[in-house]
């Protein structure tokens, strides 16, 4: 990974983050793209479940709730706050 690039599921809440690759394969890749998780996309999670998983994002101006599995298939890079 690249210089403030992580996956999508160790993505601080708040902080927000454009999509650079979803690496996942088969259907759960094609679900992804379907949710609007495509490169240049800016996410942002929203909340965690009280156990932790799944987390709730804001993708496009829409909440989505997607479990740790599928977020570390999805590579991020961090938005600078400055």
């Amino acid at each position: 990974m690249g210089e403030g690039a992580l996956s999508l599921a160790r993505l601080a809440i708040g902080k927000q983050a454009v999509v650079l690759e979803v690496r996942g394969a088969g259907d759960i890749r094609k679900r992804l793209l379907d949710l609007g998780l495509v490169p240049g996309t800016i996410v942002e999670p929203i909340r965690r479940s009280p156990a932790g998983d799944p987390t709730a994002f804001d993708i496009r101006g829409t909440v989505i709730a997607l479990r740790q599995r599928d977020g570390d298939t999805v590579l991020v890079q961090l938005i600078s706050s400055e």
